[in-house]
């Protein structure tokens, strides 16, 4: 809405989205490798200060030159954060003995996130009707420096792998090999990079659930609160993260019957069917995250974790870019039924796999 009002069209909005999406896939590997040579905590702390950053131009100077830069730094500040925290969270659950939590923590940090944008969108509109943009704006601000004071608290005792090198080139080309050999040499840890990024990758699918949600109702204003439902049941799936990690290619069969089922229903009922899918899918990117974290070694940890990043980027604009084309065909309920069928793959091949 800011974009548009300022003046920009459709396609320079679009422009912009790209860009942010480019600026995820060149700096995401080279991020995490950053993670795995300098403090992980420092990354974490600067990785909002950057968002923050990119709010602030976009409040105080709103125009396209602002609104790109700001998405810049935003799309940085997301990959220096990516593979960094749960390179930090695990080991240092680790070093205090309770890495079999990292699961259920990481699983209810998302589930407070999601439960968080919620709360946000709701307070939007009033703080929109009374300030503005420019008060959307510095409470956007005031949120990034709230969580890079939070990540300052974190510990950091040091990594396995030595801390800094003398020589930061020699270090960051032994890292980056150590961390492609992980990847090429161990199935295991291959596999978990894939999982990682084919859920993470498809789950991005719920930017379209509006569409689906709209097609069910006559009543535009029943629209959020179908959506509301959908991300209630995906914050109880994070919260729900580290329980029954053994069942996760049923639960993932179920679930992809449930997004099919709940899709083609074209009713309202149907959407809680589909929260229940994204709880699974939710918890099941948790059960993924803790089984990657657990194969891969200290030396190269930030470094492999960017990788499956990397991956979730490219999964993304597939899903992304096959939504769009399927739209031309088809709508959302047919849609969102076809995107079970990924779910349903990885569901079987875990299954197999017991």
């Amino acid at each position: 809405m800011l974009f548009a009002e300022t003046g920009l069209s459709a396609a320079e909005i679009s422009s912009l989205f790209i860009l942010w999406s480019l600026t995820g896939f060149v700096v995401e590997v080279p991020s995490g490798l950053l993670a795995d040579v300098v403090s992980r905590r420092l990354l974490v702390v600067l990785a909002p200060l950057l968002a923050g950053a990119g709010f602030a131009l976009w409040t105080f100077l709103p125009g396209y030159p602002a609104f790109a830069a700001g998405f810049v730094l935003w799309g940085v500040g997301g990959s220096v954060q990516s593979g960094a925290l749960e390179a930090l969270v695990y080991e240092e659950l680790s070093r205090a003995g309770a890495a079999g939590s990292y699961a259920r923590l990481t699983g209810r940090a998302e589930a407070v996130g999601i439960t968080a944008v919620m709360a946000a969108s709701g307070l939007a509109a009033p703080v929109l009707a009374l300030g503005g943009y420019r008060a959307l704006g510095v409470a956007s601000i005031a949120a990034t420096l709230v969580a890079a004071a939070i990540a300052l608290s974190f510990p950091e005792q040091g990594r396995a792998a030595g801390g800094e090198p003398d020589e930061p080139e020699q270090g960051y080309a032994a890292v980056l090999r150590a961390g492609l050999a992980e990847v090429r040499g161990s199935p295991r840890v291959r596999s978990a990079v894939i999982m990682v990024a084919a859920l993470s990758g498809f789950t991005t699918l719920d930017e379209y659930i509006p569409l689906l949600a709209g097609a069910t109702v006559t009543a535009p204003a029943a629209v959020p609160l179908l959506v509301l439902l959908v991300s209630a049941g995906a914050a109880a799936g994070g919260w729900l993260a580290g329980r029954g990690t053994h069942r996760t290619g049923p639960a993932l069969v179920v679930a992809a019957g449930c997004l099919a089922a709940g899709s083609l229903a074209a009713r309202p009922a149907g959407l809680v069917l589909v929260a229940v899918a994204f709880g699974v899918f939710q918890w099941a990117m948790a059960a993924a995250d803790a089984a990657l974290q657990d194969r891969i070694t200290d030396q190269a940890r930030a470094t492999v974790t960017s990788m499956s990043g990397l991956g979730v980027e490219v999964v993304a604009v597939t899903a992304y870019a096959g939504y769009g084309l399927g739209s031309l065909w088809a709508g959302p309920g047919p849609l969102f039924a076809l995107a079970a069928v990924p779910y349903l793959l990885l569901g079987a091949a875990l299954w197999r796999q017991r």
